[in-house]
């Protein structure tokens, strides 16, 4: 539910298609940090929107932020459920990350509400009546919660990141909020050939 990760999300395909990517989640606003949608988070995410989607032409549907039904901005919910998938059908884990996304910011769907996580991981392989079930899990929430760890103990604190694992001691940040895939490749290449050099 960050909407510049949803921004990056054409950039992380393109380069999924030559690097393995692991989908680790940050904890935006989860749980205790996240917040009620009202006037002012509506205008500040707006404005966000709007910003992101020139930049970027991903499509964000605004309707959604007129919500005033209690509704709460909490990132919790579809970081478990990302996290929940990662464990039963890897290599589906980034195509359900950013459908999660695209169902949010270009449909206007409350992915906060299990069952939505739910439906939306049917095509990715889940056994929904199972993953609908330990979605409601303390150990499928630890899961999510060992990820904003992980993503603090990297140093990472916005979103999104990028990072390489070059051997088992050491990452290198490849992006730090929205870059373009090209500029990450180069990237990538001066860092294999400081490796081989």
């Amino acid at each position: 539910m960050c909407s510049w990760c949803w921004g990056f999300a054409p950039e992380i395909k393109t380069l999924a298609k030559e690097f393995s990517v692991e989908v680790v989640v940050g904890g935006l606003r989860p749980g205790p940090s996240a917040e009620e949608l009202g006037d002012r988070m509506a205008e500040f995410l707006r404005s966000h929107w709007v910003e992101i989607a020139e930049r970027t032409g991903q499509p964000f549907d605004t309707e959604f932020l007129k919500r005033r039904d209690g509704w709460v901005y909490d990132t919790e919910p579809a970081a478990i459920a990302v996290a929940l998938l990662r464990e039963s059908q890897p290599p589906s884990t980034l195509d359900y990350f950013t459908d999660i996304q695209h169902a949010f910011y270009a449909e206007g769907r409350d992915i906060t509400d299990y069952d939505e996580l739910t439906d939306i991981a049917a095509p990715h392989g889940a056994d929904v009546d199972r993953f609908r079930a330990d979605l409601d899990t303390p150990e499928a929430k630890k899961r999510a919660w060992a990820d904003f760890s992980r993503a603090r103990n990297w140093g990472i604190s916005g979103f999104p990141a990028l990072i390489a694992e070059l051997d088992d001691e050491r990452l290198a940040l490849l992006a730090k909020g929205w870059t373009r895939a090209d500029l990450i490749q180069t990237r990538i290449t001066s860092l294999r050939a400081e490796a081989t050099g």
